[in-house]
This record gives structure tokens, C-alpha cells and sequence, in this order.
């Protein structure tokens, strides 16, 4: 099957002009919802996409026409969507939900980056431990993990399942340990996640919408105006 091709870009400001403010498009997302026209005069350049309280809404330039709507919206939404499962996928794809599939993981980790010298008797998801991300116990070889872990990204599991099966090694959090975790390519990334998951529960920050995505769509050659 051939892929069918994008439609031409069509120049912004040619044609009759559309209200300034929010208006309701005829367009909808692909579970129905409505999708915003937000046309400001702050904005000259550039067509923005995101999400807001639950409405997909396109930011466009004041001059943008209802000639110019007809490509743009649907391009935006389309990119927005698009962008918005994919981040999804990567965050929730593979994530293990039992203590078997958890066990399993943690099998294939220690394989891969501890040559297999960390052997854990047993891995579970635990509901007590809201202080900490996971725990080890070296002389039973049992590793504990925090259902707050559930649901993040996967890479950030993985560090912290890498991160206790190093302390089935060491005990502690000496140079040697940390040279443990130096062939796992997401140790600052993780840490930098989980310093922020923190960071928002200690202050009771709730319902941040992780699965958002701001799309930028620009003229050639021009910066995105402010919205």
C-alpha cells in the first residue's frame, strides 16, 4: 500500500481571517473530545498543539485564516495524538506488573550489567515502603520495591532494580558499588526522575499530567512566537 502524502503547507495570513479568542473547531480528537482554536495576537509566528484539561487545543497566530484552519488544525491534532502515544508507549511499555515478571526483569538486568553475580532469592512489589524506591537485604538476597515505582518509566525501574541488586554486592554506597551501575545508560536520567517524583510528593503535588506533549509547528526559517 503506497503512503499517502501530506497535504501542501499552506502560507499563514492568506485569506479571510478567523475570530480572535477561543472557538470550537470542527475538528475532534480521535475519542471525540473537542479541540480549541486559540488565536491571540501574541503569537505572530508559529502553530502550537498540547493538551488542556482534557481538550486538544491548536494556538494560532491572530492572522491565521479559516482557509489556513483547514490544514493546520488537523495537521496539529494529528501530531499531537501521535506524539502523545508514543510517549505513553515508551513509559508503560513492558513494564512488569507481578512479582514474577518482576523477578524475571531482575534476572535479565543482572545479567546484563552485573554479569549475573547478583542472585536475589526473591523480588516483590511491596505497599510499605513510602520513603524509598527499594531496599535489599544482602543475607537473604531479597529485594523490595515500591509500588509508588509502578507506572514510571521503564528505565527508571530498571534503575532502581539495578540499583538494589548492586547491594546484593555491596551493602553500601561505596566507589565500588557505583562502578556496579556505571554500564546502566540511564543512571543520571533515573536519578534526575526520581528527585523529581520526590520532590512533588513531598509537597502533595498531584495530578500532573505526565502524558501531555506541546507540539511546535513553525514557518521555515522563523522562531515560534510566544503564546
Amino acid at each position: 500500500m503506497a503512503a499517502q502524502k501530506n497535504p501542501a503547507r499552506t502560507p499563514i495570513g492568506r485569506g479571510t481571517p478567523g475570530p480572535i479568542g477561543d472557538s470550537l473547531s470542527l475538528h475532534r480528537t480521535a475519542n471525540g473530545a473537542d479541540v480549541v482554536v486559540r488565536r491571540t495576537r501574541r503569537r505572530t509566528t508559529g502553530v502550537a498543539a498540547f493538551w488542556e484539561s482534557g481538550r486538544a487545543v491548536i494556538a494560532v497566530p491572530a492572522r491565521l485564516t479559516v482557509q489556513d484552519e483547514d490544514y493546520w488544525v488537523p495537521h496539529m491534532l494529528a501530531r499531537l495524538e501521535t506524539t502523545t502515544r508514543t510517549r505513553r508507549g515508551d513509559r508503560r511499555r513492558h513494564a512488569p506488573a507481578g512479582d514474577s515478571a518482576l523477578m524475571d526483569r531482575s534476572v535479565q538486568l543482572s545479567a546484563t550489567y552485573l554479569g549475573s553475580r547478583a542472585v536475589p532469592a526473591s523480588v516483590r512489589w511491596v505497599t510499605n515502603q513510602n520513603g524509598r524506591w527499594g531496599s535489599a537485604t544482602s543475607g537473604r538476597r531479597t529485594i523490595r520495591i515500591s509500588h509508588h515505582v509502578q507506572g514510571m518509566p521503564e528505565w527508571v525501574l530498571d534503575y532502581v532494580l539495578l540499583h538494589e541488586l548492586a547491594h546484593l554486592i555491596h551493602p553500601n554506597h561505596s566507589v565500588a558499588f557505583w562502578a556496579e551501575l556505571a554500564g546502566y545508560p540511564h543512571v543520571a536520567r533515573a536519578k534526575a526522575f526520581l528527585e523529581g517524583a520526590a520532590f512533588a510528593a513531598a509537597r502533595n503535588i498531584a495530578d500532573i499530567d505526565l502524558d501531555g506533549e506541546d507540539v511546535e509547528d513553525v514557518e521555515d526559517g522563523e522562531d515560534p512566537g510566544p503564546s
